[in-house]
C-alpha cells in the first residue's frame, strides 16, 4: 500500500457537502482507505476573483491502485459531482488533486506529483499539515517549511473535525 494525499475544493453546489461527500466517495472506491482527513478550509480563488470564495480541505489515503488509476478513480468521483473543465481556475463543484504519491516524483503528460503548484497554496499546505506535520516532500524539504513560509494570509478554518457539516 502506498501513502498518497489528495487536496479538495469546491465552491459551488454547496461546496462543504460537495467535500464531505467526495472524501466518502473515496473512501468507497476499491483500493482506497482514507486513513486521515483535515479541518475544513476556505480561502479566495486562485485565478478569477469573480467567483466564489472555495472550501478546501485534504485527505490521507492508502492506496494500492497505480499513480494513473488513482487519477482516473479522481476524476470519475469529480464527474459524478458535476465536475465542468471549461475555463482555467473557474468555478468548480469539485477538484480532486493528487498532491503526493508515496516518495514517487512523477512527471507524466496527464500527472505531475508532487503537485507542480503545491508549495505557493497555502490552502494545499495547511490541510496537508493538519493530517501530517511531520510529512517530509520527495525532495526532503520539510512541509512545516512550507506552512511557515507560506503563512495564513487568505484563509480561515470553517471547520475543525470531519465530518464538517
Amino acid at each position: 500500500m502506498i501513502t498518497a494525499y489528495i487536496a479538495l475544493g469546491s465552491n459551488l453546489d454547496n461546496p462543504g457537502l460537495q467535500l464531505q461527500r467526495a472524501v466518502d466517495d473515496l473512501d468507497s472506491v476499491s483500493g482506497i482507505e482514507v486513513t486521515g482527513v483535515s479541518k475544513l478550509y476556505i480561502s479566495k480563488p486562485v485565478g478569477p476573483q469573480d467567483q466564489p470564495d472555495y472550501c478546501n480541505a485534504a485527505v490521507e489515503i492508502q492506496t494500492n491502485l497505480e499513480p494513473l488509476a488513482l487519477l482516473d478513480a479522481t476524476q470519475t468521483i469529480e464527474n459524478h459531482h458535476g465536475r465542468v473543465r471549461t475555463i482555467r481556475w473557474g468555478a468548480r463543484t469539485l477538484d480532486l488533486d493528487m498532491i503526493l504519491y508515496g516518495d514517487q516524483v512523477i512527471n507524466s503528460e496527464r500527472l505531475t506529483v508532487p503537485h507542480y503548484q503545491m508549495h505557493v497554496r497555502n490552502f494545499v499546505v495547511l490541510p496537508l499539515f493538519d493530517i501530517n506535520p511531520e510529512l517530509t516532500l520527495p525532495s526532503g524539504r520539510l512541509l512545516t517549511q512550507l506552512k511557515d513560509e507560506l503563512g495564513n494570509d487568505g484563509i480561515d478554518v470553517m471547520a475543525e473535525q470531519y465530518p464538517w457539516l
